[in-house]
C-alpha cells in the first residue's frame, strides 16, 4: 500500500436490498459514507419495491451468504457490523455460523422483527432461531417498540415497564439494550429511547418527534450509525448518542423523494464530526 493513500475504516452489513435506496443495505451504506468509514454489504435478500410498498422479494440461498461472508473475511479488516433483515431461519442460522468467531468486531443487531407500525415480519420459527443463535452473540441490540413488547412479554405502558423490558431482552444474552421508544402516534411530541449498558449503567435519549412520511430506513440508519460510530473508536454511549442526533437530522431534514413514504435524508453530513 503506498504511502499517500487513505487507510478507511471498514465496516459491514449483513442485510437485504431495497431497490428503492430507503432501507436495508442502501440505507446502510449510505449511513457508513456519512459518517466517513468505507463500507462493505452482505446481501441476504433483495426486495422490489418504491414509497408505495413492497411488491415482491426474494432470499439469497444460504451458500452465497456464506461465500459473501468468506469472501469478506478473507480480504478486508472489519472493525464493527450489524445485521438487518434476516427473512427465515435457515438465513439466521448461516448468518449465526459464519460470525461465531467474531471476525468483523463489534456486532450490532438490528433484530426487524415487527414494523415501526406492529406488523409481524418474521414467523414464529425463525424469530425464536433468531433469538437463540444471534441474541447471545450481539453486543447491542436494537429492538422498537414493538419489538420489545414481544420481546419481554410486557406492554410497556409506562418508563418503570421499559427498564423492566430492558432487563428481561439482557437475560436473552445481547450485552447493550437500545428500546427505541414509540413513534406511530402524531399525539406525541418527544421519541424516546431507553439505553441499558454493559455495565450496568443506563439513561434516557430524546429528540422530538417529526410529522412526516419520509421514514422509511430510520431504524437501519440508526444502527449503522452507531456501527460506524464504535468502528472509528467511539464508545458504545457516545456512539448511540451520535446515531440519535443523527438520525433525527436525517428525518427532520426531509427531502422530496417518492410519492408516498419516502426515505431520510442520508446528505446530513455536518452532523458527524
Amino acid at each position: 500500500m503506498g504511502d499517500n493513500m487513505n487507510e478507511f475504516t471498514q465496516v459491514l452489513t449483513i442485510a437485504g436490498s431495497d431497490s428503492d435506496g430507503s432501507a436495508g443495505a442502501q440505507a446502510d451504506l449510505k449511513t457508513f459514507m456519512a459518517c466517513g468509514v468505507y463500507g462493505m454489504s452482505v446481501l441476504t435478500a433483495a426486495v422490489a419495491g418504491n414509497s408505495y410498498g413492497i411488491h415482491d422479494s426474494i432470499n439469497m440461498p444460504s451458500s452465497f451468504i456464506n461465500s459473501q461472508i468468506k469472501d469478506i473475511k478473507d480480504d478486508f479488516i472489519v472493525s464493527a457490523f450489524k445485521t438487518g433483515m434476516l427473512s427465515d431461519s435457515e438465513i439466521i442460522h448461516t448468518v449465526a455460523e459464519a460470525i461465531k468467531d467474531k471476525p468483523f468486531g463489534t456486532f450490532v443487531l438490528d433484530p426487524v422483527i415487527i414494523t415501526k407500525h406492529g406488523a409481524m415480519l418474521l414467523e414464529t420459527e425463525a424469530y425464536q432461531t433468531l433469538i437463540d443463535e444471534l441474541f447471545p452473540l450481539a453486543d447491542l441490540i436494537t429492538p422498537n417498540f414493538y419489538e420489545a413488547q414481544k420481546l419481554s412479554g410486557l406492554e410497556l405502558n409506562n418508563k418503570e415497564e421499559i427498564v423492566k423490558a430492558a432487563h428481561k431482552l439482557r437475560n436473552l444474552g445481547p450485552k447493550n439494550i437500545m428500546i427505541k421508544g414509540e413513534h406511530s402516534d402524531d399525539s406525541i411530541n418527544e421519541v424516546e429511547d431507553y439505553v441499558l449498558l454493559e455495565d450496568g449503567q443506563s439513561f434516557w435519549i430524546s429528540e422530538p418527534y417529526v410529522k412526516t412520511d419520509h421514514i422509511n430506513g430510520t431504524g437501519d440508519t440508526l444502527s449503522s450509525c452507531i456501527v460506524a460510530e464504535i468502528a472509528k473508536g467511539q464508545s458504545m454511549e457516545d456512539a448511540i448518542k451520535t446515531a440519535k442526533t443523527f438520525t433525527y437530522n436525517a428525518i427532520k431534514n426531509e427531502i422530496a423523494v417518492g410519492h408516498k413514504y419516502g426515505p431520510i435524508n442520508h446528505f446530513i453530513k455536518d452532523e458527524i464530526q
